[in-house]
């Protein structure tokens, strides 16, 4: 018996953020510009009182919506996040409350960014493996906007807000979860961070001190920095070898897999990824028009989107590709 992805649900805000809104704000920025570099037409904004918690609630009441056996049956749940709640409590823990799962159920947070849903499903598997547990329930969420200063043209165009939530499980129906390539590289943290808000720097009114840099792009220590043309030097020497390691892995060629689904990073870095790797278009998804980067949640709202829209069905072959913060990455094949 295999062990697979069940079902996927996932959550957006109601709040939607557009480019022609962006382009009122700040006269540099042209709308269909920002839509022809990276993708995005719009992006969904979590609210003031909205947090990664309730988010993941959200993603999961709908989850248990299409199942409701489903609630009772959950005995072990992850979350992955990078804006939790609190420092102290986990979340995941505040999530089993709040849903109802049974307090048999095993909860645990961790930290990861755009590997973060390839790194769960390979917890996942590796729990109900070795029998610790039967029915996971993996929980994606991010509210990465409030880490964004409003005037830092760099990354407000590109991130948006959202969750999901993964049923995985044991089946005999055909669907798997198969190899794992996974890898980290910690030189690069300094490259995407939040500077202050841990122990290593408290926030204070130094860290909250606004500053310029040679873009223009204005934040503090409090917000996300992320190095544009870092990151993108890092994802194109990093991931077409995560691609060909993974398919030895497996023991496939190209051909084999049905469909490619990459983290939904930006439009232009997909793009010049699937020409280098030389990945038919066909099988290639690229699609964030109407929710833009939503971290850890790309994947899980990739697959879903591509199941109702038909390029995809049970049966399929996918590689499923996440990578960035960290630095970290990782790939695995599934099949539905």
């Amino acid at each position: 018996m295999n062990i697979c992805i069940k079902d996927i649900a996932y959550y957006l805000p109601e709040k939607v953020l557009t480019n022609e809104e962006l382009e009122k704000e700040y006269d540099k920025w042209d709308s269909e510009k920002i839509f022809n570099k990276i993708g995005i037409k719009c992006r969904h904004i979590a609210s003031d009182n909205d947090t990664a918690v309730d988010l993941a609630e959200k993603a999961s009441i709908q989850l248990f919506n299409r199942n409701p056996d489903l609630r009772n049956k959950i005995d072990f749940m992850m979350l992955c996040t990078q804006s939790p709640d609190y420092l102290i409590p986990t979340s995941a823990c505040i999530l089993q409350d709040r849903l109802g799962i049974p307090k048999t159920c095993g909860a645990l947070d961790y930290n990861l960014g755009c590997s973060g849903f390839i790194y769960g499903l390979a917890l996942s598997k590796g729990l109900i493996a070795t029998g610790i547990a039967n029915n996971v329930l993996l929980l994606t969420s991010e509210t990465y906007t409030k880490h964004i200063h409003p005037k830092d043209m760099s990354t407000r165009t590109i991130f948006g807000d959202g969750a999901a939530a993964i049923w995985i499980c044991k089946s005999s129906d055909g669907g798997s979860i198969d190899e794992f390539v996974l890898g980290s590289d910690g030189s690069g943290a300094q490259n995407l961070i939040i500077p202050s808000g841990g122990l290593k720097l408290s926030r204070s009114n130094e860290t909250a001190r606004e500053y310029v840099d040679e873009n223009g792009n204005i934040r503090s220590k409090d917000n996300l920095y992320m190095n544009g043309s870092e990151v993108f030097s890092f994802t194109i020497n990093v991931v077409p070898k995560l691609v060909e390691q993974t398919l030895i892995k497996n023991n496939l060629e190209m051909g084999d897999i049905d469909y490619f689904i990459f983290h939904q990073a930006n439009k232009y870095m997909l793009d010049y990824l699937r020409k280098k790797i030389n990945i038919p278009e066909e099988k290639f998804y690229l699609d964030m028009e109407t929710t833009g980067n939503t971290v850890s949640s790309t994947i899980p709202i990739a697959v879903s989107q591509a199941l109702n829209k038909g390029f995809i069905k049970k049966g399929s072959k996918l590689m499923l590709v996440g990578f960035g913060v960290g630095y970290s990455w990782g790939a695995c094949v599934v099949s539905l």
